[in-house]
């Protein structure tokens, strides 16, 4: 997946735990802040669902942890479910916390990092 090659721990030495069973969701309500457990220094993430014409992606930061500055080709939308972040976007940083969203344009840089721990749902969309 081309996206999470760009994703890249702003500490080397912090890990991702990447888990993905999306089949599994399907048909099924579930409560996404609870869908998610935190990792001590890490950045966990789930994949929901995987389309060619987009993705959507639970992740559960620890404190400090976040992805350093890179680029996407598509919009991506960014919603905390839980927590507060700071998401830079082309060098402007937002504080961006519990309930609230932010659409990420393509081809801007941007980068996260987590003030307190937080949990986000990342909705991408390739194309137009």
């Amino acid at each position: 997946m081309a996206v999470r090659r760009a994703l890249k721990i702003v500490d080397k030495k912090k890990k991702v735990v990447m888990t993905t069973k999306p089949d599994r969701m399907k048909g099924t309500a579930f409560h996404l802040v609870n869908f998610i457990d935190y990792a001590d220094d890490s950045v966990v993430s789930k994949t929901l669902l995987k389309k060619t014409t987009g993705n959507i992606t639970l992740f559960a930061f620890d404190a400090g942890q976040g992805l350093s500055e890179h680029t996407a080709p598509f919009d991506a939308v960014v919603y905390i479910l839980d927590g507060q972040a700071r998401i830079t976007i082309g060098g402007e940083p937002h504080s961006v916390g519990d309930g609230e969203m932010l659409i990420m344009p393509a081809n801007i840089s941007h980068a996260l990092h987590a003030e307190s721990r937080f949990k986000m749902l990342l909705v991408m969309i390739r194309g137009e």
